[in-house]
């Protein structure tokens, strides 16, 4: 699979290279000044991208930020339950993540079969199906099954929308619907029939990347069809009674089939609402967004995507590079997904019915999205990124504490450090949070940063705080029975935290805290505690290592080795320190000596002579290679803003080299995905990268500018601001540095715009060269430690 996939990505960068000159819709004249953005940005997209081992996306129909996610499962146990080389469709279910790796969620799985109701063993009712006969787009799937049975998906905000067509003379026309297994586990499930043309019923769904024993949530559907029943049954387990409109699961499965006459057509459509409070909100919701038909539902889902889309649209580049950003962005939005039943009542981390005051949003997979994915909600949706923030305020009120890993109304505690500071503070800086919720928020994460859970608590909050909040670093402690505990990626999170830590201590400034945004900025430069000045790799001196209690150091220093940083190696995570460069690179060696480092960990030389040659030979390659290695890895997000650290040596123009090079291993295929997109975090990475602008320093709200690979970019936020980026002859498969930028005030000399300057830019002018430039050198942003 690993050749096949370098296979598939040669191709699609030869595709990319050969059609560098194509625009959608093919090259304007200059009366039409320039490439023109494309008219449905939706047609753009191939939701098959990633759904692989690697990406772990998945295929079906979704409509932004929405709390249905229905998709075919091929097979159970799996990441996102769509794998694209299976051949076989056991289902459709309700609920999934996009890109995490490890299985969850696969939610009430519904089959439509024919004949004879004999199994409730997805294996036997499986369908074969070919990739030929599937549609995708933004909001809706299809499949027609090898057997003739056609399967069509479309989705509103709470609801799941299906039609099935059977063939005719096929026989009596089944539904299954599988109540008590998912994709993760499932503990209890209740299905009942009711009446002669509606299906209920609740799940208690739980573990999370490996765990055993967790029951994390409840969640509750409605199906009503659009045909009464000619007969029913149910099941527990693998028995089936017929005529019986009650079971509860058993050790391993519980379901309902209904069964349609074929007399009376061979059509059925069904209408799924689901909530996270009960029944009757999952009926509520059903209710109230009850299309005119599904076709209406379509249509609107189709509609609320070439909207978000075109919130961040791109004219020029190649075909290829059209279809590997929109997909990318779509992938973006999808998470968080709302939680709220119509009504905003909600179900707490206090496992209680609540009513919020806005739309309550969950699933915060914050240690992957607090580096990108976050700060593309917060631009593009920031009305969605404040009600995000108060519904973070709701699980602090309802819980007591603050989240890293928030599965549905659940706690994981997976990952490590403090990754929901940063993002709040983000939000903060952006000034999209009311005083009230902000001095709330910040007495939560001050809370967060200085104290610990207790023991009973299901939040382990930063449990390194103790050592860290006494020394300044976290002490390793290989804790028995925990993966993610903080003091076990002791190197890691002392990083983490110390990121964090200044982040907050410019909110705290903010809101006239000042003896806290002291104690805070005191924590900025935590990380040069770790600081080993013997430990040399590469022909470099000096790198973090973790430490013990009582300071020295704990277990192999090398620092091309990952324990004890979590997914990653001190390689990879010396560079999580963009709060301060400055002084990081003092213990480098000064600014000449850093970017050396930074040149060796890029493979600079063959970035400037083969970039994609670069990224697939010399850096970290493969969704999980992330151990052991010295090299940049792009496909996991502790360095993720590596390549924006050289704006702060003077060489800025590497900056857009290296990005040149990631672009290669996005691809238009299956394939096109280099990691997990962990709820948008990968894809935002990319979606960032070709426009133009990051976020290097997370908290900060100040972008970095780089050389876009389209020749406009056109942001349109919700709030109704339009910023316009213009860079003629923008071309990906080119290296290309930024020569000049002009805003509404002029050339613009430095290397980086506030958040609220780009939204006063109404146009940015980029001018590109084929040579290295001196623009923005020594123009870097203001260091975090210093505001």
């Amino acid at each position: 699979m690993r050749a096949l996939k370098h296979v598939f990505a040669a191709l699609a960068v030869a595709t990319t290279v050969t059609m560098a000159s194509a625009t959608t819709g093919g090259v304007a004249s200059a009366a039409d000044q320039g490439p023109k953005f494309a008219a449905d940005p939706t047609t753009l997209v191939d939701t098959s991208i990633g759904n692989n081992g690697d990406g772990t996306t998945f295929p079906g129909a979704a409509v932004p930020f929405g709390m249905v996610q229905l998709s075919p499962d091929t097979q159970l146990n799996q990441y996102a339950s769509y794998d694209y080389s299976q051949n076989t469709i056991l289902g459709f279910s309700m609920t999934h993540l996009s890109g995490v790796g490890c299985q969850t969620m696969g939610n009430f799985r519904f089959m439509p079969t024919t004949g004879a109701v004999t199994s409730s063993d997805p294996a036997q009712y499986g369908a074969k199906f070919s990739h030929d006969n599937e549609t995708r787009a933004p909001g809706s799937y299809g499949v027609k099954f090898d057997n003739g049975i056609g399967a069509e998906l479309t989705a509103t905000q709470r609801t799941g929308q299906q039609r099935y067509t059977y063939p005719a003379g096929s026989g009596p026309e089944n539904v299954l619907i599988e109540v008590g297994q998912s994709n993760g586990s499932t503990y209890a499930g209740d299905v009942h029939v009711v009446g002669d043309d509606t299906v209920e019923g609740w799940l208690q769904g739980g573990n999370f990347c490996g765990e055993t024993g967790k029951e994390r949530y409840r969640i509750f559907f409605s199906a009503r069809f659009d045909r009464k029943f000619s007969s029913f049954g149910t099941w527990t387990d693998g028995t089936l009674t017929a005529n019986q409109r009650d079971a509860t699961r058993g050790s391993r499965r519980a379901g309902a089939w209904v069964t349609f006459d074929p007399a009376k057509g061979e059509q059925v459509g069904a209408s799924v609402g689901l909530s996270y409070t009960s029944i009757d909100g999952a009926r509520l919701n059903r209710r109230a967004e009850q299309p005119q038909s599904f076709d209406k539902a379509r249509a609107d889902a189709h509609k609320s995507w070439q909207d978000e889309l075109n919130r961040m649209r791109v004219a020029g580049g190649s075909a290829a590079d059209q279809r590997t950003y929109y997909t990318a962005l779509y992938h973006s939005l999808l998470d968080p997904a709302i939680g709220s039943d119509v009504d905003n009542r909600y179900r707490g981390f206090d496992d209680q019915v609540h009513q919020a005051e806005s739309t309550y949003y969950q699933m915060f997979s914050l240690w992957d999205t607090y580096r990108s994915q976050n700060q593309l909600v917060d631009l593009l949706e920031p009305g969605r990124a404040a009600d995000m923030a108060k519904s973070v305020l709701h699980i602090y009120q309802d819980g007591g504490w603050l989240p890293r890993w928030a599965l549905a109304n659940s706690e994981t505690n997976v990952m490590s450090g403090d990754p929901i500071t940063p993002w709040i503070v983000d939000i903060y800086n952006r000034g999209l949070l009311d005083s009230d919720t902000a001095h709330q928020l910040f007495d939560a994460l001050w809370k967060n940063v200085n104290e610990v859970p207790a023991d009973q608590s299901i939040f382990r909050g930063r449990d390194g705080n103790p050592s860290y909040v006494k020394n300044g670093w976290v002490a390793y402690q290989n804790l028995p029975g925990y993966k993610y505990g903080d003091s076990r990626q002791a190197g890691s999170a002392t990083l983490e935290y110390a990121l964090a830590d200044c982040a907050l201590s410019t909110m705290a400034g903010g809101l006239g805290y000042q003896d806290k945004a002291a104690t805070l900025a005191a924590r900025c430069d935590n990380f040069t505690k770790l600081w080993d000045p013997s430990v040399t790799s590469q022909g470099f001196t000096g790198f973090p290592v973790a430490k013990n209690a009582d300071g020295s150091v704990a277990g192999n220093p090398d620092p091309t080795q990952t324990a004890p940083f979590h997914e990653g190696t001190a390689w990879q995570y010396q560079w999580l320190a963009q709060q301060d460069p400055k002084t990081l690179f003092g213990l480098m060696g000064g600014q000449a000596q850093a970017e050396q480092r930074l040149d060796t960990f890029f493979d600079m030389p063959t970035v400037l002579t083969d970039p994609a040659k670069a990224a697939s030979d010399s850096w970290v390659t493969g969704a999980y290679d992330y151990q052991n290695n010295f090299a940049f890895n792009p496909n996991n997000e502790p360095d993720f803003h590596a390549p924006w650290m050289y704006t702060w040596t003077g060489s800025p123009w590497k900056t857009s080299a290296v990005l040149r090079a990631m672009r290669t291993l996005f691809t238009d295929n299956v394939y096109g995905m280099p990691g997990n997109d962990d709820l948008g975090a990968t894809s935002s990475l990319l979606v960032f990268a070709m426009a133009g602008i990051f976020e290097a320093q997370p908290g900060s709200a100040d972008y970095v500018i780089t050389a876009p690979m389209f020749d406009k970019v056109e942001i349109r936020p919700a709030d109704g601001h339009k910023i316009r980026i213009e860079a003629p002859g923008a071309d990906a498969s080119k290296l290309q540095y930024v020569s000049s930028v002009e805003t509404k005030d002029g050339a613009l000399n430095r290397s980086w715009l506030s958040h609220q300057d780009l939204l006063g830019s109404h146009t940015i002018k980029i001018g590109l060269s084929a040579e290295p430039t001196n623009w923005g050198v020594n123009a870097a942003p203001p260091a975090m430690a210093q505001r």
